[in-house]
This record gives structure tokens, sequence and C-alpha cells, in this order.
């Protein structure tokens, strides 16, 4: 086993890229991805949208996720709820995700399964049938799932008031499942209003991935895809720009849910661009360095192994995103600790980081677990179609994602020492305590 990961470390990073992957237009905009891979029967099918929460209208926040449900109601063709029985009943599974820049929806099933496939989600695109009474169903379930992912967990409700601070101007400040009290006044009209505008050829991203030949798939997405009118009056991507921030910002949350009390840091930070992605690569291993795994991060070597200041460290970045993101740290300190003193000694770790530069042996350590996971990725053709649409929704293309691979490998520790200057800047920041009230929390209940 020993001797396989190492011939696999040791194959270069190109091989990563190589997926097989053939792109067309149709006459109407859409495009079409195809990513061929044959050692199994099976494909997945995915249309990405270029419309996400960060799109809705001011007022009617979470407008892009109701409609994902909605989606799974009456067409022309369908009763509700037939769409995803039809895909169970051909030994297949499907869903769908919202996010801050796209909508997505995909359905797996056997190969000869794809032009059932196509037909229903074309159908969906074009011909969606929505009732008063739909409305008010599905408005129910999304509140509901409200309430078990963000009211019944302090954590949650305190990231939402974090992000809400980071971004003052721009939509990534408004939760993707919505504000409650916008979602509870979403309406047929704000539901067809996104839909007739977003959910149009020119404004999707038809992925392929799996057992197919690239001409048979473009003749069905030329079939069912093909006839479906462009929408003429689709906007720019306009976002409102978040203003300089030029001060720290903090937080604290109080909840008597908080059993051990922590706190988040946020940064604001670069995405990846299309063309420009080293900085990027250098935030993927800044994040591992300061906080991957507690034996080999300086947070985790530093406060919970090298001193007993905390029992949990961590950080993280998502470079995929429309517009500039966020590098996170977080802490939970040790008991005894507070969390200044906690906060405190997270800094002085930070700092000394930057006067120290990263380990080269840590470097090259992250340099062969980016190279292996590249590599067994190719071994998810899902994972594949979903890292394909959420780029190309986000603003790269298929050269971007493809040089990915060699563009992490070439990262250097002055490429490292670059990044975290420009994101380690405590006026882009926003430190949140999340904690139970003064007098102590009332009862012990899980996150």
């Amino acid at each position: 086993m020993l001797r396989l990961l190492c011939a696999f470390l040791l194959l270069p990073a190109a091989v990563a890229a190589q997926d097989q992957v053939t792109t067309y237009t149709l006459d109407n905009g859409m495009n079409v991805v195809v990513i061929e891979d044959h050692r199994a029967p099976v494909v997945t099918h995915m249309v990405w949208y270029r419309a996400g929460s960060a799109d809705e209208p001011p007022g009617a926040s979470g407008v892009a996720h109701f409609l994902e449900h909605l989606l799974f109601k009456a067409t022309d063709d369908l009763a509700s709820g037939e769409f995803s029985a039809t895909v169970a009943a051909n030994g297949g599974s499907d869903n769908a995700f919202t996010s801050y820049d796209y909508t997505a929806y995909f359905q797996r099933v056997a190969a000869d399964r794809l032009e059932l496939m196509m037909r229903m989600e074309a159908d969906r695109m074009n011909d969606l049938r929505l009732t008063p009474e739909d409305i008010a169903t599905e408005r129910d379930v999304i509140l509901e799932e409200r309430n078990q992912r963000v009211e019944a967990r302090p954590g949650a409700l305190a990231r939402e008031q974090m992000m809400a601070s980071q971004y003052l101007n721009h939509r990534y400040g408004v939760p993707i499942i919505g504000w409650k009290h916008e979602m509870e006044t979403l309406s047929l009209e704000d539901a067809l209003s996104f839909y007739d505008l977003y959910y149009s050829p020119n404004n999707a991203i038809l992925v392929v991935a799996g057992d197919v030949v690239p001409e048979e798939v473009l003749a069905l997405a030329e079939d069912y895809y093909g006839p479906i009118p462009a929408e003429p009056q689709l906007p720019d991507r306009f976002r409102s720009e978040e203003p300089p921030q030029t001060a720290p910002r903090r937080l604290v949350f109080e909840d008597p849910r908080v059993a051990q009390p922590y706190l988040l840091r946020s940064y604001l930070a670069p995405e990846r661009d299309a063309g420009d992605q080293t900085a990027a690569a250098a935030l993927v291993y800044l994040a591992d360095l300061i906080g991957g795994s507690p034996f080999t991060s300086e947070l985790g070597k530093a406060l919970q192994f090298d001193s007993d200041v905390a029992v949990y460290t961590g950080a993280g970045y998502d470079g995929i995103s429309l517009d500039d993101t966020t590098f996170t740290i977080s802490l939970a300190p040790s008991v005894g600790v507070t969390l200044e003193e906690g906060e405190a000694a997270m800094d002085a770790v930070i700092a000394q980081f930057l006067a120290d530069g990263p380990d080269p042996e840590a470097m090259e350590r992250i340099r062969n677990q980016q190279k292996a996971a590249q590599i067994y990725a190719r071994d998810d053709v899902q994972g594949l179609a979903r890292r394909y649409g959420q780029g190309l929704t986000s603003g790269l293309t298929v050269e971007d994602l493809q040089a990915w691979p060699e563009i992490l490998q070439a990262v250097t520790a002055e490429d490292v020492m670059a990044a975290a200057q420009v994101v380690f800047d405590p006026r882009r920041s926003v430190t949140t305590y999340i904690t139970p009230p003064a007098e102590g929390p009332t009862e012990e209940l899980s996150q």
C-alpha cells in the first residue's frame, strides 16, 4: 500500500489535470461540458444556473433556495413529485443545492437513462407550473429547514451575524437560506420572477460526466435544451461592491445553549480568479499550515500540545467564489482559559508565523497531500462534475480548473508569505465570541 501511494505521489502534477473534457455552446447560449469516464456504465447529469442567493432582489432573501424546492413540483408534462419518483424508478438518485453564486440540479443514473434525464430537466427549465398551494406548503418547509439548521444552532446564528458584519454592502452578508422575516413573505410572484429571468438556457451550464460520448451528449442537448429560447433580458451579474474595510469588527454572541465558549475570526480574502489563481493556491497552503491537523499546524502545535491553551484550533479557506471570500480561524479555549487569553495566544502564533515563515518540511508535506488529493479526486465522477459546474458558475474557465493542480504544486514559501501578509490584516477582520450569557448556561444542549 505504501509503495502504491508513493507511486501516485511521484506522478507528474499534470496527470491530475488530464480530465477528458469537451465543451460546446448551443445556439441559445447554453454551455455544455462533457467529462468522459468509461470505467462504469453510469452518468451524472447536472444543470447549473448562474444564479444564487447573492443574485436575489432586495427584500426577497431566500428566494433562490425556495425556487430550488419548487422545481420538484409540477410541470407541463410531470405531476408534482413525479420527477424524483421517475429517477428512483429508473434506479437513480437526484437532488439539488443552492449557494451564493449558483443553483444546481443533478441526477446519477445508468448511462442509458441520460436521455430521460435531459427530457425531464429541460421540461422544468421552461415549463414549471406552480400553484398558491405549492407556495404555502413549500414556504413552511423552508421555514422549518431554517428552524432546524439555523435557529436551533447557536453556532449557525453566530455565523450569520459574523457574515453580516463582514459584508456590509455585498449580498454575501445575507444568509443563503434567507432572513426568516423575509422568507415568511415569499410569494408566487417572487418565485416566478426569479424563475422567468434566471432559469434560462443562456444562464445555464449543462455538465454531463461518466460513460458517455461527447457527440452523443451534444445531440441530446440540442434536441432537448436547444429549442428553449434564450432570455433576452438576462442582466449582467452585477453585485454591489463592498466598501473598503478600515477597522477591525468585533461581536459577542450570547446564547444559553452554548456549552463550550469559542471564538471565530474571518478575514476578507481573494477568491480564485480566472487566469490568476496563485494567491488562492497559497491560501490553501496557509489554511493547512496555520490550522490544519492539530499535530502539524502552527496553532495546533503551539496551543494544544506545547501549551494547554486550547482544546480545538482550526483554519479554513474555500476560493471558489465569484467575489471576495473569507479566510477563517477558530479556537475553543481549555478550561480556565478565557476567550481573551485564547485570542491573545492565537494572535501571538500568527505574529510568529509572519516573522518566521512556513517550515520547508510542512510545505513539502502539503504539496504531496495536494498531489495525492487531486489524483484521487479523478475517481469520483460526480465530484468532477461538481468541480467543473461550481468553478464555471463562479467565474473560472475549464482551462483554470485544469491548471489548478499544477498551480497548487508550484506554490512557494514566498507565495504563502505574500498571501499571509495580505490576509492577516486586522482591519479586514471580524472576531466573534460565541459564549453563554455571563450568568452561565441554563442548560446544556448539544449543537
